[in-house]
């Protein structure tokens, strides 16, 4: 089976605040070995979490070896105040408050950065993308910072343009990429950048009644046009579910993504060794 290269372990998959309810306190120890079983019922050996802002995933990371798991964590995500990502993480108004966050990752042992550079997709509207993105010349800061303490960085980026932004400023990996163009898809070739494209946090919604079909059928279409593209231009890309997100549970995510990339792609022989090479670039950023 592959590995789950995007994950959030502190959430359940149907309700966000219940989840964070379970775990504002302090890590509900059983919820979090309940999601790990499911990764190894599944046969998910490889786990890289998203981060959140309770030690969910620190705590997880501790567990998971009892559970044949490598696990994977920033321990929280980074997000500029104001901007989308108090969900997963701690905010920052100045770069150098932004330096001193990425200390305490160190500080935490967290294995990797994860920025949020733009916000997320409003499903109740037209699909489009919430909040402003953060500018080039910060993220290419962001992403020095990081660098210079010895950390990969993990990008949350949506549209187009904030993916060359992102992909120029030398992250690592782009994490969703909706909404991208020809453009984007060769930036991402060009600075060698592996995507994971999530995109059952939009196929897994279809027909459940939560938002407009109209909405999800639209944004679906333009995700198999992206990964359709990648796929010709030799993006390299991984499987990652955003598994405990709506409709994403922990341990079928992943096989889910899959299954959604063979829709689009075929279910072929290079496909699979494709993904197997995205999953083994993601596990060697951290000599996994």
């Amino acid at each position: 089976m592959f590995g789950e290269c995007h994950a959030h372990i502190f959430m359940n998959g149907y309700d966000y605040r219940s989840a964070v309810r379970a775990h504002e306190r302090k890590p509900d120890e059983q919820l979090i070995r309940l999601h790990l079983k499911s990764y190894q019922n599944a046969c998910v050996t490889f786990v890289r979490d998203g981060g959140d802002r309770f030690g969910a995933s620190l705590l997880a990371r501790e567990l998971a070896p009892e559970y044949g798991i490598t696990y994977l964590t920033p321990g929280f995500a980074i997000h500029k105040e104001g901007c989308y990502g108090k969900v997963v993480g701690e905010g920052y108004i100045t770069l150098k408050e932004y330096a001193a966050l990425v200390k305490k990752v160190k500080k935490l042992h967290g294995d990797f950065i994860k920025i949020m550079t733009t916000g997320i997709m409003d499903f109740d509207t037209d699909g489009q993308i919430t909040g402003e993105p953060l500018s080039y010349s910060e993220v290419k800061e962001m992403v020095h910072i990081a660098h210079e303490e010895g950390f990969k960085v993990m990008s949350h980026t949506n549209t187009a343009r904030a993916v060359i932004d992102a992909a120029k400023a030398g992250v690592d990996s782009i994490e969703h990429g909706n909404y991208q163009s020809l453009e984007s898809i060769q930036c991402m070739r060009e600075e060698n950048v592996v995507w994971v494209p999530t995109v059952v946090t939009v196929k897994n919604l279809i027909g459940c009644g939560r938002y407009p079909d109209g909405v999800l059928k639209d944004i679906w279409k333009i995700q198999q046009d992206g990964l359709r593209m990648a796929w010709k231009e030799g993006v390299q890309i991984a499987l990652g579910s955003d598994a405990g997100a709506f409709m994403v549970p922990h341990g079928i995510g992943i096989r889910d993504e899959y299954q959604a990339l063979c829709t689009v792609l075929g279910e072929t022989e290079a496909l699979k060794k494709h993904l197997e090479q995205g999953e083994k670039r993601i596990r060697g950023f951290y000599n996994q």
